[in-house]
């Protein structure tokens, strides 16, 4: 299968950022909760483009119920729409493919800076054209660590910062930028070593996952098991080391909380 026209017309999508009418458009699905006329327009936009492409493939998007066939494109349309009502400028458009088993194709792209991450299944990850090897195993005294407290799940709050407090005790430093697409993908190219949040769809990590295990990195949920592309999950990755110390240090917070 040739992705170069579905690359294209992600590109393209991301063109809808700097449309000032658009971005201005704001709406709140819940607390904490933006979506506006961006998100809308470029899952409007990708939806018919990718149907008229493969009107045999599937559609699920953050903004659309779409056509859920096993088969299917995830689509995150705006990840990160808070940095970007914010101009804080790092969103993405993050689009995979679902054979239904697993992703076998996915794209990150963020339109501010230009960063392009591409993987298909078996041929690895580049980035901005450039393949990108695996990612440094570094020790956990070395590790950027990214995490996720999700605006709209402040419920969990003292479990996501107080794990972060201790992962960061073992640590080089902690990092928040606030898209999930961009932090998975920094894992998989090493600009970050590990990443975990309590809550996340499938569209958030879908098209990164990939780049994950292209580049040497492990995925779980906080339990250790294969993350859904159906319903939300907890979710943890990182290279071999900085992994194993986000389990650890999961695992031994639930066990101070049981």
């Amino acid at each position: 299968m040739n992705f170069n026209e579905v690359i294209k017309a992600v590109k393209k999508a991301g063109d809808f950022v700097f449309d000032e009418k658009l971005k201005k458009s704001v709406n709140m699905k819940g607390e904490a909760d933006f979506v506006t006329a961006v998100d809308l327009k470029i899952s409007e936009f990708l939806k018919g483009t990718l149907t008229e492409l493969f009107p045999e493939i599937g559609f699920m998007s953050e903004e659309e119920s779409g056509d859920i066939k096993p088969r299917r494109w995830i689509l995150d349309p705006i990840d990160g729409t808070t940095n970007l009502v914010y101009g804080y400028n790092m969103s993405s458009i993050s689009l995979a493919l679902f054979d239904g088993e697993r992703v076998v194709f996915g794209i990150v792209y963020n339109p501010f800076n230009g960063d392009t991450f591409i993987s298909e299944r078996g041929k690895g990850v580049t980035l901005n054209g450039e393949k990108l090897s695996v990612a440094p195993d570094r020790m956990p005294c070395d590790c950027l660590i990214e995490f996720g407290a999700g605006s709209t799940h402040k419920a969990f709050a003292d479990i996501s910062f107080g794990i972060a407090k201790e992962i960061f005790k073992s640590c080089l430093d902690i990092r928040r930028i606030c898209s999930s697409a961009i932090s998975i993908a920094y894992v998989a190219s090493g600009k970050l070593n590990g990443y975990f949040e309590k809550v996340l769809k499938p569209w958030d990590y879908a098209a990164a996952s990939l780049m994950l295990e292209e580049c040497g990195c492990k995925c779980s949920d906080w339990n250790g098991n294969p993350v859904p592309y159906d319903k939300p999950s907890s979710f943890v990755c990182g290279t071999p080391k900085a992994y194993e110390l986000i389990m650890q240090k999961i695992s031994a917070f639930n066990a101070k909380q049981n």
